[in-house]
């Protein structure tokens, strides 16, 4: 695992661009800390894996088919799940939308995107930028609680809700 992991490292720094000073979340740090959050609580190599690559998509060059050559079919379907459809202009029907593709995916997906978020509230709490503490981790925290189905009890949802307070 560790080898995989540090190899996943090596390829988002090969693909993910710089963050600028001043970004609001430097990304690649922010999967990297995902990815270590995950690994550190025991979850499986997909697990681990999805979450540190969740963002290299949606914010890289990486194509769909590298990311399947490299690490396989299952982490590809959580890691699109995860991954925001820009075409959907409402922002809260585009969150929606990648929690519904999550659950479908099944809970590893979910956990992976709970991990995030997760991720996000430390981040902006750490930073003080309240703006997205309300707007963006309120509206995911919210959406991944309210579409998670029952059968779904990893507990990283409970410390998701203990966020939302």
């Amino acid at each position: 695992m560790d080898i995989e992991f540090e190899k996943a490292v090596r390829i988002l720094i090969e693909y993910m661009p710089e963050s600028e000073v001043g970004s609001r979340k430097p990304i690649l740090f922010h999967g990297i800390r995902v990815g270590v959050s995950l690994y550190r609580r025991g979850y499986p190599r997909e697990v681990v894996l999805s979450g540190l690559l969740h963002d290299a998509l949606e914010w890289s060059d990486m194509s769909e088919e590298a990311l399947k050559d490299e690490f396989g079919e299952n982490i590809l379907s959580i890691v699109l799940a995860n991954t925001k459809d820009r075409s959907i202009d409402d922002s809260t029907e585009r969150i929606d939308d990648m929690i519904k593709r999550c659950v479908t995916v099944g809970e590893s997906a979910l956990i992976v995107k709970a991990a995030d978020t997760i991720d996000s509230f430390e981040h902006y709490t750490r930073t003080g930028n309240t703006r997205e503490l309300e707007g963006h981790c309120q509206k995911i925290a919210g959406s991944i609680l309210r579409q998670k189905p029952d059968t779904f009890r990893d507990p990283i949802f409970e410390e998701l809700r203990t966020w939302m307070k």
